[in-house]
């Protein structure tokens, strides 16, 4: 909320290097508890727009601070403990899954359901690229699933429990192997199509998930970066070690993960974002050159949603983004 954000920021004090999270902390804090309220007196729906309230505002407080640090796991605590009272009381209970990974490295997930007959369900994975936690998937995009009949399944690369020694993850060479591990587990659930699911990495920090969905052909559609982030840090590399060479300049490399992604594939990106537009149009030009179903959809800054992630304006791109994967999916929403 704007007028929360705004208030909280007021109370910060820049010579105070804990009145940050204090202040948000103290914010997370209020929405959790009137959260707590509206369930006593039975608003569940209250209650559950509250704690994703209070999910937000905890992770704002923790984002300043190592993993090692008190105020760190303390706030990451209590979003969790959020994040469970939210799937315990939605209409349809969510439930907290664990996921097995090369490396005896368990991946924890939120899986929510689409709904209670008795049939299978398209689904989507939401995957949490390095550094991005699942919790946020629960307030950015689980209606925008639940409107449209899709199973969500919230999935992020720090480990099960806020305790897991799991930094090593983040620079492990092989990410891209959970992805078909992720895919294992949803594909085997008796309450989801294995024939329509869909994968969402939205942060483009890296192309893990592109990579990964190089060596799976199960998913129906992806919304990633396609395999571009890869691209562009070999374009700079090549610039930054090798003499300009107008043959090379002509014609852009696409790697070999790109070229082997057989699902359709949506890269959205937004004109404010971390690589140029016309950039991202050329990496795009490049994979469909090769015969990759590429869709590209840039945010101008005029519409909105033009910063990195669609920081701005998450509804509009994740409306858009949504009727894309439905389309992919079969789904008439």
């Amino acid at each position: 909320m704007v007028a929360e954000c705004c208030l909280t920021a007021s109370c910060i004090d820049v010579a105070d290097d804990v009145s940050w999270f204090r202040a948000w902390k103290n914010l997370a804090d209020v929405n959790c508890n009137r959260g707590n309220v509206a369930l006593s007196r039975g608003h569940r729906l209250t209650a559950r727009s509250n704690w994703l309230r209070a999910i937000n505002y905890y992770q704002a407080a923790a984002f300043p601070f190592d993993r090692e640090d008190e105020k760190y796991r303390e706030a990451i605590a209590r979003m969790r403990e959020c994040a469970g009272d939210y799937l315990r009381h939605r209409n349809l209970p969510g439930e907290t899954v664990r996921i097995a990974w090369t490396g005896g490295h368990p991946l924890e997930g939120y899986f929510l359901p689409a709904t209670a007959a008795p049939r299978r369900a398209p689904a989507i994975i939401c995957v949490g690229e390095p550094g991005q936690r699942k919790e946020e998937y629960l307030h950015k995009v689980a209606r925008h699933a639940a409107e449209r009949g899709m199973a969500l399944l919230a999935v992020d690369l720090f480990g099960a429990g806020e305790d897991t020694e799991f930094g090593d993850a983040m620079i492990r060479p092989d990410l891209e192997t959970a992805i078909g591990c992720i895919m294992d587990h949803v594909a085997e659930r008796e309450d989801v199509d294995p024939h329509r699911i869909a994968v969402l990495a939205d942060s483009w920090s890296s192309s893990f998930v592109a990579r990964g969905l190089a060596f799976d052909d199960r998913f129906a559609a992806a919304v990633c970066d396609g395999g571009i982030w890869d691209l562009h840090e070999r374009a700079f590399l090549r610039d930054r070690l090798a003499p300009p060479d107008p043959a090379l300049v002509q014609r852009l490399p696409v790697s070999r993960a790109a070229r082997n992604i057989k699902c359709p594939v949506l890269v959205t990106a937004g004109e404010r974002g971390w690589l140029r537009a016309q950039r991202i149009r050329e990496f795009a030009e490049a994979l469909k050159s090769e015969g990759r179903d590429v869709t590209l959809k840039i945010f101008t800054i005029d519409e909105t949603a033009a910063a990195q992630g669609h920081a701005d304006n998450p509804t509009l791109a994740n409306e858009f983004i949504f009727d894309w994967v439905a389309s992919r999916l079969g789904i008439c929403a």
